[in-house]
């Protein structure tokens, strides 16, 4: 446990194996919770590759880990070094077991996975169960369609690791929207353990980016984002033909292409933008916060942060969800437009190739919903009851397990070399 004088302590395990989604929800809680609490510490576990181009406040760090990607066929494979999986697993899994037994923490916050990455995660939860450590699994609203969950959660053996470790479960969202663990058969007990925190709302950084401003965003301007941008290249290259075809969009549009989008795929991109008067393309911004703050109305393919984003900055949207290999975008953007909160567009091409005599996307169809954008009601005029509590929800709830004094562990025998 650690020492009055080093404060409490609060470990994340951020689920990274493509995207931004994980690392952007875990590093806006470790924020607010060290504003919170001054005597607080936390630090994150992540596979992700950029997570460096982050900045992080006071009290807040990372400890990175060997990252993976997911393949096309589902398999995974490490990301950098030339290990199989099993190996760049095994290594990832002494990284977060000894750096939890050296940290100590005094909450445990699981992203997403109750057993981590290829069950990576169960030796330390095993460790810290040990220890009286307070154990959380922290989800986004949806996860995916409980036909798909369910299965997949079997195949993990998630539900008998909820039932052995974890104290509680945080759903960073509300039951009104989607009920994420519905489908799963939890016990009684378990789902009693079932916390609905509200949407994380996200304060816009102190600093505004060091990167050069684009000069479209000079004059009121859409902003079109695809978040890491590995399965964003539909929605940009539906948005550039929309502008391509001449139509009357009252309003200029920055592109913003992700990190992740494929180099060759984003040279197109940047080619067709800078054909146009009206549209700029950029790669990436670690404060995209400020564009979309700034920006008349927001296009994205509605991942939960975005979302979020969208709510606390009360934006108009166009939401153009992903439907493959999840359905977790598209549930979260139709039940936002059911409630007014956004509206949605859904490609008639996501997950598949255009074919000769296929489905096509129809540039004046994008053209009039751009057009239509600046117009439409912001989220603020739809009154859902606690949709942006769950910073506060989230503060409430960990509050009783900082500082409370666990006697000190043994430390693993392998840390210090020797035995205590």
């Amino acid at each position: 446990m650690p020492s009055a004088e080093t404060g409490s302590r609060v470990l994340i395990y951020s689920h990274d194996t493509f995207g931004l989604g994980h690392l952007r929800r875990c590093r806006a809680i470790a924020h607010d919770l060290v504003s919170r609490h001054k005597n607080l510490s936390v630090l994150i576990l992540s596979g992700s590759p950029i997570i460096g181009s982050f900045d992080f406040r006071a009290r807040v760090d990372f400890v990175r880990i060997p990252g993976v990607i997911k393949l096309r066929n589902g398999e995974y494979t490490s990301l950098s070094l030339h290990l199989d999986i099993d190996e760049t697993v095994a290594l990832r899994q002494s990284i977060i077991e000894h750096t939890a037994d050296v940290f100590d923490p005094d909450v445990f916050i699981v992203d997403k996975e109750p057993l981590g990455l290829r069950g990576e995660v169960e030796p330390t939860l095993k460790l810290l169960k040990a220890r009286g450590t307070h154990i959380v699994l922290g989800v986004r609203d949806v996860l995916d369609e409980p036909a798909v969950l369910a299965p997949e959660w079997e195949r993990k053996k998630s539900l008998p690791a909820l039932e052995a470790f974890y104290d509680e479960i945080w759903v960073y969202g509300l039951p009104q929207i989607h009920e994420p663990l519905k489908g799963l058969n939890l016990s009684p007990a378990m789902r009693q353990r079932i916390v609905y925190t509200g949407y994380l709302p996200r304060p816009l950084p102190e600093h505004i980016s060091t990167t050069a401003r684009p000069a479209i965003t000079n004059e009121p301007f859409l902003l079109v984002t695809t978040g890491g941008g590995g399965d964003g290249e539909g929605l940009i290259d539906w948005v550039l033909s929309a502008y391509e075809s001449g139509a009357a969009i009252p309003h200029p549009a920055l592109l913003v292409l992700g990190p992740f989008m494929a180099a060759d795929r984003q040279e197109e991109f940047f080619a067709r933008a800078e054909a146009l008067d009206n549209v700029e393309a950029i790669t990436f911004d670690s404060r995209i916060e400020h564009l979309l703050a700034d920006a008349v109305g927001i296009v994205a393919m509605g991942g939960y942060n975005t979302f979020c984003e969208i709510l606390t900055l009360d934006k108009r949207a166009l939401i153009v969800p992903r439907t493959t290999p999840r359905l977790e975008q598209f549930i979260r953007a139709d039940r936002a437009r059911q409630l007014g909160l956004v509206d949605m567009l859904v490609d008639p091409l996501e997950g598949r190739m255009e074919t000769p005599g296929g489905p096509k996307r129809d540039p004046a169809r994008m053209a009039e919903a751009l057009a239509r954008l600046p117009h439409q009601p912001r989220p603020s005029e739809t009154v859902v009851p606690g949709l942006l509590d769950g910073f506060e929800s989230v503060n409430r709830l960990i509050e009783p397990w900082l500082d409370c004094r666990r006697p000190k562990p043994a430390r693993l025998r392998s840390v210090a070399g020797h035995g205590e």
